[in-house]
């Protein structure tokens, strides 16, 4: 009995230096020591303890000496790395060494610092910025409606185009000194949400040229020249760009497949004879390019004739040619699901273009994946996010509204189970992709690019916006399906499928992007082993030796220890997780994520060390481990969310639900991966570190959703904070402004309606079935004249909600769209 004492305190020592990352000189000297007392002042049986003393020395001395660990572990380990990683092409280790990492890899390591997280500074807009948000912006949205947009029109009305270039949102982007608006990242995203609130394709419209397109690319590596001639253009809207990437043939895999080709060769420019390019393309898919004066194009360089050297390929480049120059056929539009914003095909054959055309000239011919790849991480974590956030939140205002002023069977339809929960899912996924997006709009004004993050806010905000629009219609019912000015919906709903499919298709981002790239770039030394592992010539061989043996090391030393953490904060519901944030509604949250960020982090070690580069292969297990990653950043958004608004406690419903929800599909994504892993044996061990006391994660409750739902029905401050910055309309002859206004007429009636109930409930008031309540309570003494024109005016509000927009047949007909 007292040897097995004594070898569970020993366990305990083992778990406690390698869940504290002592090291392992220092783990190696508290272990020593351990045993030196086991053996000195312990009464253990010599038996164990000698074999305890054997175990340790045969694993300490090759540890701790470093010509017997570099012989037997360090060299045969960097030559296994080798054999296993599979090779990357130049496109593939741009797009991964893009960027930067931020958060995720905190969320990689196993050990978040959840006191950084909150440190991390509040966004906030300058008085210029709240100026232009409530007045150009605000105006802006006030002169669009999306039924003149999509149908009337199939385009912006003149004026509106016209306030766009007068106001600068084609230049939020551009520095001040080249006449931009020089906004924030938290600005632009906060702008572009509230224009995407009101439509999507004037969203659409401002969102293209301030995202992936010459202006960011001009800031990052144009010329001076290009920059001083471009970026004023563009910043007054003169030019009105577009950014032809992808092709037929070249959608996702766009450097892979990619056809379109530029020759180098000598041709006529101005008169004179000069080195340039004579490109050929066929792009399709480009928003903005029906109208767009100037033209961003990605295309394949050769040199065939070796004009510039001895390479052949040169690479992907980046032009920007005007849409004037001869050869150049642009204006078409394609019709993208009724949306109206412009989108179309642009082609050139054997156009010649100077070098001067290149994006930061000559130089950076045949860098454009690299350019790309740095900039979509930027775009990517703000444009899409914004525009999918502005949607979600007038999906949760307006179904809110709707449920509580559409009646069934005499209740607000919002008080029935089956609505309630389809609110939940609005006002939860609502909450959690604003956070998401406010969050990652902080890295970006930090200086950051968050090539992985911008991944994880494009897939998961879009799909959640998806996912509140399609719940929005359910709740609305016929309301939702009869286009006509009246709808509010419509338009969303038929056109969600366009953010899900554009700048990465959401199916590839989900199963090759987020963890196959977060993987290598998050792991604190996967991506500096592979490095290690491309040495070739003797000198830097034994350099990345003496590397290598270091950095595995370190890397043995985080695997053991995120076992430690597993199965620790495991057994103890993550109450051990160090460094955790005070407040009783939200330790718990930190301590649960904290445990599942160490699951995490061993799981991803462990699959990438016994599956190698087959991985890259098994998307769905890919994908799973990216929905852990991802949910894992969206939990800690949600819990930055909180703490910056001031842990409000009206917020605990949305709050709750959506850590709930992601704690859920965490648990359930890991034990997917478990459950699919090809080595079973593997996996059994896994599971009893990851979830030594089972799976334990149940989701929102029932009462969680109702509390949601109701706070989405109820005018106030948790209200007003989930739907903050959508462009609210007080126009009662506009489609949102009458359902805000019948909101307001409804709730303003409720009172009176009450008291007609109970003076019904207590006999003083008997009405027959058929008869008009108001009148016969004012009747009856029980209201006044002012209460039944409140009531008389709330009903008149009702109907006016409640009716859909009918035509002449002639009226719908598409001869009818010919106003200019």
């Amino acid at each position: 009995m007292v040897t097995l004492a004594w070898l569970v305190g020993l366990t305990a020592a083992l778990l406690a230096v390698t869940y504290l990352r002592a090291g392992l000189l220092i783990g190696t000297a508290v272990i020593a020591g351990y045993l030196i007392i086991m053996t000195v002042a312990g009464q253990a049986h010599w038996l164990p303890t000698l074999l305890v003393w054997l175990v340790f020395l045969g694993v300490a001395i090759p540890l701790n000496v470093g010509s017997i660990r570099r012989q037997h572990i360090s060299n045969p380990g960097l030559g296994w790395v080798r054999k296993v990683l599979p090779p990357m092409s130049d496109t593939e280790r741009e797009a991964v060494e893009a960027g930067t990492v931020w958060w995720d890899g905190e969320l990689f390591s196993g050990r978040p610092d959840w006191p950084a997280l909150l440190a991390y500074p509040r966004p906030s807009l300058t008085e210029e910025e709240r100026a232009f948000l409530d007045g150009p912006a605000e105006e802006v949205c006030r002169m669009a409606t999306e039924w003149e947009i999509t149908f009337e029109r199939m385009d912006l009305p003149p004026e509106v185009w016209a306030y766009l270039r007068e106001h600068g949102f084609f230049g939020m982007i551009i520095p001040r000194q080249y006449g931009g608006l020089g906004f924030s990242a938290y600005a632009h995203s906060q702008v572009a949400m509230k224009l995407a609130s009101r439509s999507g394709d004037l969203g659409s419209t401002v969102i293209v040229p301030n995202s992936l397109g010459p202006a960011e690319l001009l800031m990052h590596y144009g010329t001076d020249e290009q920059r001083n001639h471009y970026l004023p253009r563009l910043a007054r809207g003169e030019d009105i760009p577009c950014f032809a990437l992808t092709s037929p043939h070249a959608g996702s895999d766009a450097a892979g497949s990619m056809r379109d080709e530029g020759i180098v060769c000598m041709g006529q420019w101005n008169g004179e004879e000069v080195l340039g390019l004579r490109v050929s393309w066929n792009k399709r898919y480009i928003t903005l390019a029906p109208v767009a004066t100037l033209l961003g194009l990605a295309f394949k360089a050769r040199d065939p004739n070796h004009l510039m050297g001895e390479e052949d390929d040169l690479g992907i480049t980046l032009a920007l040619i005007p849409a004037a120059t001869p050869g150049v056929e642009i204006g078409r539009r394609h019709f993208p699901l009724n949306a109206a914003f412009m989108n179309g095909p642009t082609s050139g054959k054997d156009v010649f273009i100077p070098m001067e055309y290149l994006i930061g000239g000559q130089p950076m011919l045949g860098k454009g994946w690299m350019m790309l790849m740095n900039v979509l991480s930027v775009g990517r974590s703000i444009s899409l996010p914004a525009a999918g956030t502005g949607t979600s939140k007038a999906a949760a205002l307006f179904t809110g509204s709707y449920a509580r002023v559409r009646r069934q069977f005499k209740l607000p339809i919002g008080e029935f189970e089956g609505i309630q929960e389809a609110l939940a899912r609005i006002g939860g996924n609502t909450y959690m992709a604003d956070a998401a997006r406010t969050l990652t709009t902080v890295a970006v004004d930090q200086g950051e690019k968050p090539s992985v993050i911008s991944a994880i806010v494009k897939y998961h905000v879009t799909e959640r916006m998806r996912g509140c629009v399609n719940d929005a219609m359910d709740v609305h019912g016929g309301k939702g399906i009869c286009l006509g000015p009246n709808n509010y919906l419509g338009r969303a709903y038929q056109q969600a499928p366009i953010s899900i499919t554009v700048e990465g298709a959401n199916i590839l981002t989900r199963n090759m992007m987020i963890f196959g790239q977060g993987a290598i770039r998050c792991h604190p030394y996967l991506l500096s082993e592979m490095h290690l592992a491309e040495a070739t010539s003797t000198r830097a061989l034994e350099d990345a030796e003496d590397a290598f043996d270091k950095l595995l090391f370190q890397h043995v030393g985080y695997t053991v220890s995120n076992v430690s953490a597993a199965l620790l904060l495991g057994l103890t519901g993550g109450r051990l997780a160090m460094r955790t944030p005070a407040g009783r509604e939200t330790r718990r949250y930190y301590q649960q994520l904290s445990r599942l960020a160490a699951g995490f982090a061993l799981l991803a070690d462990t699959s990438m060390l016994v599956l190698g580069g087959s991985l890259k292969r098994r998307e769905r297990l890919s994908a799973r481990l990216g929905d852990v990653l991802s949910y894992l950043y969206l939990g800690s958004a949600v819990l930055k969310r909180f703490h910056d608004q001031g842990r409000p406690t009206e917020d605990l419903p949305l709050l709750e639900w959506s850590m709930e929800q992601c704690l859920l599909t965490i648990q359930n994504s890991i034990h997917e991966v478990l459950r699919n892993f090809p080595e079973r044996r593997v996996a059994a061990l896994l599971r009893v570190l990851i979830f030594p006391l089972g799976r334990g994660f149940n989701g929102p409750s029932d009462r969680t959703c109702a509390q949601v739902a109701q706070l989405m029905m109820e005018p106030g401050a948790a209200r007003a904070r989930l739907v903050e910055g959508v462009f609210i309309s007080t126009d009662r002859e506009d489609a949102g402004g009458a359902l805000l206004y019948a909101l307001e007429r409804v709730v303003a009636a409720e009172p009176v309606e009450e008291r007609i109930q109970k003076a019904i409930r207590s006999g003083k008031l008997a009405i027959d079935k058929d008869q008009p309540l108001g009148p016969a309570a004012l009747e009856a003494g029980v209201i006044d004249q002012n209460d039944l024109d409140i009531l008389d005016e709330a009903e008149r509000a009702r109907d006016k909600v409640i009716m859909v927009d009918d035509f002449a047949p002639t009226d719908v007909l598409p001869k009818r769209r010919t106003k200019k």
